[in-house]
């Protein structure tokens, strides 16, 4: 009999898994990434990479989910007992990412007050830096707390943790069952108002226009794969351990499509909202749209409260709405990537839920009071860039490689996923995850070591400037490749006790041989 806790329906699910993938880098990182790499043209290879990556690898990880009926870590174990420290690694990476991706929502919980009254005046960029994160302190240094961001972070681990108490049927799906449409409601309305400003369609024309001599740059495939890579949420322990409390009979493929078609849709949207705004900015500013074009924190927190301070009515309300929209993105993110951790020490060390929440989480929360400090966001963006490179996409490469090339699971994985769903998976998946999936991660890889080993990184001006940032060697050395390698040896070390649940005797041939039957 199942004991495994459960989505309450297939919405719910395909909602949670929406949501996972939803997240800040969807507003603030895809339209940067599509106008940088061709416009209109980067379309091409993004679609290409959605149809040979994104989407094999998310059918491969919701069928996995499916079939093993585990945790990241408890999966891989089933899958071969030798590959249990990838899923422990996976969830180390997953851990590391939500210390400070909680940081991150808290800073748009208090620029959705701020947006009340305008309050970060006219010099938004001093504001973000100097008055709301208080930043006095250089590299490697922590200073002193900043209430401002601490506070929200407190009310953010507060309010995800209790969700997460509930359980998946009735905290992470209810949760998604609200914030999900409500992100949809609102970005639609701002995206409306977008395109309606002055300036709003040179901005548009600037964002879809296709630079069609890009397609054949390397680079801009490497742009396109990386970003379905990065926006899935695939490949470190979500989709696994979601797909884990599908139900039985779940049609694995159709959802695979639905997830990463709907989340295309919305960086779509989000690409026209951002660049119609932009557009408006140019035209006010008497600026080129090259002028004006940002990604990450900087459009997010700079950017935009220059752009709503000079909107021509509803400044406040626009903004507010905008940074509620970031607000939802990340919730829903953040219960995803804790999720993965919560079920990994449940299940190895036999312990319920809400010990997994309280202990997971909670060091999760302390150390993500390391991000509210005055050299806070320095640790941040360091961290995010290395564990990202260096253990998102490093475990895609080493996950792809080891069920397909070294246990050689995907011809069972097939069978499961077309047991299951309408659609039948062809030569296409096969190709996909064996040849074309691997050569663009190794080749991203050595692109990334290269850069980082050789300190090649170079400013918008082209000028190489070292390490990451133009940071310190040993603020590097610990704060970046620290906390990559880190990941790895906790995962190392989190596979060396014995399993003390259900499955503590389970070997791989004797999952199969359960399936079988």
């Amino acid at each position: 009999m199942e004991t495994r806790s459960q989505w309450g329906t297939r919405a719910g699910f395909i909602l949670a898994a929406m949501g996972s993938a939803i997240g800040l880098g969807n507003i603030w990182r895809f339209p940067a990434t599509a106008y940088e790499n061709g416009g209109g043209a980067f379309f091409i290879p993004y679609l290409i990479a959605l149809l040979t990556a994104g989407i094999p690898i998310l059918i491969m990880e919701f069928t996995m989910g499916h079939k093993y009926r585990g945790s990241a870590p408890l999966t891989f174990r089933k899958v071969n007992k030798k590959s249990e420290v990838v899923g422990w690694w996976a969830v180390m990476v997953a851990f590391v990412i939500s210390t400070y991706y909680s940081v991150i929502i808290a800073w748009a919980i208090s620029y959705s007050v701020f947006s009340i009254n305008l309050s970060w005046g006219d010099d938004t960029g001093s504001f973000l830096i100097g008055d709301y994160l208080q930043r006095t302190v250089d590299p490697g240094q922590t200073g002193s707390f900043v209430p401002g961001v601490l506070i929200p972070l407190i009310i953010v681990w507060v309010l995800v943790l209790g969700i997460l108490f509930r359980g998946v049927k009735k905290g992470i799906e209810v949760a998604n069952r609200i914030f999900i449409p409500a992100l949809a409601v609102i970005f639609l309305i701002i995206v409306i108002r977008a395109v309606t400003l002055p300036g709003a369609m040179e901005g548009l024309e600037a964002f879809f226009k296709p630079d069609f001599s890009q397609i054949l740059n390397p680079q801009v495939w490497v742009a396109a794969y990386g970003q379905i890579f990065f926006s899935l949420s695939i490949a470190f322990a979500i989709m696994i351990t979601y797909s884990s409390y599908l139900p039985k009979k779940s049609d694995i493929t159709n959802n695979a499509f639905i997830t990463g078609f709907g989340n295309s849709s919305f960086e779509l949207l989000a690409g026209i909202g951002v660049f119609g705004i932009l557009g408006y900015m140019a035209s006010t500013t008497g600026q080129t749209i090259d002028s004006v074009v940002q990604g990450g924190v900087g459009l997010a927190f700079i950017a935009f409260p220059e752009i709503i301070n000079n909107f021509p009515a509803f400044n406040e309300l626009f903004g507010f709405l905008f940074f509620a929209c970031l607000v939802l993105a990340g919730l829903t993110s953040l219960m995803s990537i804790i999720e993965t951790y919560i079920a990994g020490l449940s299940e190895k060390f036999n312990i319920s839920r809400g010990k997994a929440v309280l202990f997971g989480g909670g060091t999760a929360a302390v150390i993500s009071l390391l991000f509210a400090t005055q050299g806070g966001l320095f640790f941040l963006d360091s961290a995010d860039y290395f564990i990202n490179q260096f253990g998102v996409a490093l475990l895609g490469l080493v996950e792809v490689v080891l069920l397909v090339w070294v246990f050689r699971k995907l011809k069972g994985l097939r069978t499961h996923a077309d047991d299951v769903s309408d659609i039948r998976l062809g030569s296409w998946w096969t190709i996909s995850l064996g040849v074309i999936t691997p050569v663009v991660l190794g080749y991203m890889m050595f692109m990334l070591l290269k850069t980082n080993i050789l300190k090649q990184h170079t400013n918008s001006d082209g000028e190489v400037i070292g390490n990451y940032e133009g940071y310190p060697d040993m603020f590097i050395y610990f704060g970046g490749w620290g906390v990559a390698i880190g990941a790895l040896v906790f995962g190392i070390l989190l596979t060396l006790p014995r399993w003390k649940g259900p499955h503590a005797q389970e070997t791989s041939y004797e999952s199969e041989t359960k399936e079988a039957k």
